[in-house]
């Protein structure tokens, strides 16, 4: 799969995710999207990233989450959600092992979560 089908896959995975959400209860606005290369080389600098983000290939979103308006902001919180982007084959970023993410979503491309 290209990188551009792969890009066109994760955007119809992402609608999908945000209407379960809604489906269930839950509200979602938007984090981060995408990042430059710049970006991503300070974070992971700062030891807050990698390089090699997700972000940069336009395969990975960060979600801000509310729950009867409330700002949710632990990693279990997103455990719902992260359970059912999995269903969909995506990679949850509260299952990273070193620093859980549960507001990160990604394709999997090239080995990077």
């Amino acid at each position: 799969m290209t990188l551009s089908e792969k890009q066109q896959l994760f955007t119809i995975m992402v609608a999908n995710l945000i209407h379960w959400a809604e489906e269930h209860g839950y509200r979602l606005t938007f984090g981060e999207a995408y990042r430059t290369p710049e970006q991503a080389a300070l974070n992971a600098k700062k030891g807050s990233g990698i390089t090699n983000s997700l972000h940069t290939r336009r395969l990975a979103v960060d979600f801000n989450l509310f729950v009867n308006g409330q700002y949710q902001t632990r990693t279990e919180d997103y455990l719902p959600l992260g359970e059912y982007w999995e269903s969909l084959g995506g990679s949850w970023g509260g299952r990273f092992k070193s620093r859980p993410d549960g507001n990160h979503f990604s394709l999997e491309h090239d080995g990077v979560r």
